[in-house]
């Protein structure tokens, strides 16, 4: 599957490739990437749980490819950056809806990056005509993730997720 890219950006898909080498190691995940892995790594939320779910998920159906984790890469420098990870929590459902979510390394964080990626992601799926509506989960104290999705367009919606943590939602404009 191609990249995505954006502005300053390159997502590149996981792999079940990439997500075996990253549960070895940062540096075999920077081995097949091509690109240096921040110290720490993996940034946030996207631990370790989060990528052998989107394991589990992707070696039961190949053909979801895409629709799971993509790594954040930073190809400006020199040197590459795995800047971040974000992705999905899986295809449309029935109703056509997709969850985003996102991860950046602390090093990376407030330089627009994650609206960078967020705004990618919502383009990817509104590529797909079988999707209507993208949301995401978020604790309300966490501002600058509040940000990033008012940044790219979503909408408070209310209550969802785990306990405290509320949704916002971007519907597919209409013609």
């Amino acid at each position: 599957m191609e990249p995505i890219r954006s502005g300053r950006l390159e997502l590149v898909v996981a792999t079940l490739a990439h997500l075996d080498a990253e549960l070895e190691s940062p540096e075999a995940l920077g081995r097949i990437l091509g690109a240096a892995v921040p110290a720490g790594w993996p940034p946030g939320e996207y631990d370790r749980a989060a990528v052998e779910f989107f394991r589990a998920r992707l070696s039961a159906d190949p053909a979801a490819l895409g629709w799971y984790a993509w790594y954040a890469i930073d190809r400006s420098k020199e040197e590459a950056r795995v800047i971040g990870a974000a992705g999905y929590l899986g295809p449309p459902d029935s109703g056509g809806t997709v969850e985003v979510g996102y991860s950046i390394a602390p090093e990376f964080q407030a330089q627009g990056f994650a609206t960078e990626i967020v705004q990618a992601l919502v383009a990817r799926a509104w590529s797909v005509p079988e999707v209507s509506r993208v949301i995401a989960h978020v604790r309300p104290e966490n501002a600058g993730s509040v940000k990033v999705l008012e940044r790219s367009g979503f909408r408070w919606v209310g209550p969802g997720g785990e306990p405290g943590a509320v949704e916002y939602e971007r519907v597919r404009p209409t013609a």
